[in-house]
C-alpha cells in the first residue's frame, strides 16, 4: 500500500494534471477530430497551470494549512523534542549540509534551536535514513551524543507516529516537522493516543496576504508551493479514507 500510494500520488500533482488535460485536448484536436473539446481541455490545462504556478493562488491553497498552528514558544519544561525527518539525498560525494531537503534542513535547525531552549532535553530524529544523517549533524554542531535518539525505521508518517509512540509513551513532547505538514503530523500522532506540542517550521508562505504585481506572475516558486499544498491535501485525504486520523 506504500508503494502504490508512492507512485500514484505524484500523477495528481499540479503539473501532471495539467500536462495531461492538455495533452488529452491535443489529442482530440489532432486525432479524434473534436476540435471543440480538445479546444476548451488545452485552454484548461494551461489556465490552471497559469493559476497554480502565480503566487496569489497557491498561498490561498497553502496558507490555510501553515496557519492552523503559530510558532512554538518555550513554556513548560519539556524533556523531549521529537524532529520529523523531510528527506534528502545521502551521498559521500556533497557536503552533509547539502544531502538534506530544504524540509529536513529547517526542521533539524528549529529542533536544535528549542532543544537548546530545554537544558536536559533530548532530540528524537525519525524516518529511514535522514534520522542519521540529522543526528551525525546535530553532534557535530555541538549537541551532546547522549540528547540524542535515532528511531530509521519509519518509511512515513504513519510509521513515525507509531514508532514514536513507542519510545515517548504517554510524556508530552515537542513535534517539530514543515508548518504545511503539521496538521496531518498532528492529527496521526494524537490518533495514537499522544500529546505533542507542535513546533511548526519551514513558512513558505511568508507574506501578510499583501497582492502586488508580482503576484499575479507564474513562476517555479508557485507551482512548488500549489504541489506541496496538493502534497498535504492528498495525504489528509487519504489518511482519512484509511482510518489513520
Amino acid at each position: 500500500m506504500y508503494l502504490l500510494k508512492k507512485i500514484l500520488a505524484p500523477f495528481f500533482f499540479p503539473m501532471p494534471i495539467c500536462i495531461g488535460i492538455s495533452f488529452l485536448g491535443l489529442y482530440l484536436l489532432w486525432f479524434a477530430k473534436r476540435e471543440m473539446a480538445g479546444k476548451v481541455l488545452i485552454s484548461v490545462g494551461i489556465c490552471l497551470l497559469y493559476l497554480l504556478s502565480c503566487r496569489f493562488a497557491s498561498n490561498m491553497l497553502l496558507e490555510p494549512l501553515e496557519r492552523q498552528y503559530p510558532p512554538y514558544q518555550a513554556g513548560d519544561s519539556v524533556k523531549l523534542v521529537v524532529v520529523l525527518g523531510g528527506g534528502g539525498t545521502f551521498t559521500s560525494r556533497i557536503p552533509v549540509i547539502s544531502q538534506f531537503s530544504n524540509p529536513s534542513l529547517a526542521r533539524l535547525v528549529e529542533g536544535i534551536r528549542i532543544h537548546r531552549e530545554h537544558p536536559g532535553s533530548r532530540l528524537i530524529f525519525t524516518g529511514r535514513n535522514v534520522s542519521k544523517a540529522m543526528a551525525k549533524t546535530a553532534k557535530a554542531i555541538g549537541v551532546d551524543e547522549g540528547d540524542i535518539l535515532v528511531e530509521n525505521r519509519s518509511k512515513d508518517t504513519k510509521d513515525e507516529a507509531k514508532n514514536v509512540r513507542r519510545i515517548v509513551g504517554e510524556r508530552p513532547f515537542v513535534l517539530v516537522t514543515s508548518a504545511s505538514h503539521m496538521p496531518r503530523a498532528m492529527a496521526l500522532f494524537r490518533k495514537q493516543g499522544m500529546t505533542p506540542h507542535p513546533a511548526p517550521t519551514e513558512h513558505m508562505v511568508k507574506a501578510e496576504g499583501i497582492l502586488t504585481p508580482k503576484a499575479f506572475y507564474p513562476g517555479s516558486g508557485g507551482l512548488r508551493k500549489s504541489e506541496r499544498a496538493v502534497y498535504e491535501y492528498l495525504g489528509l485525504l487519504w489518511a482519512k479514507l484509511r482510518g489513520q486520523i
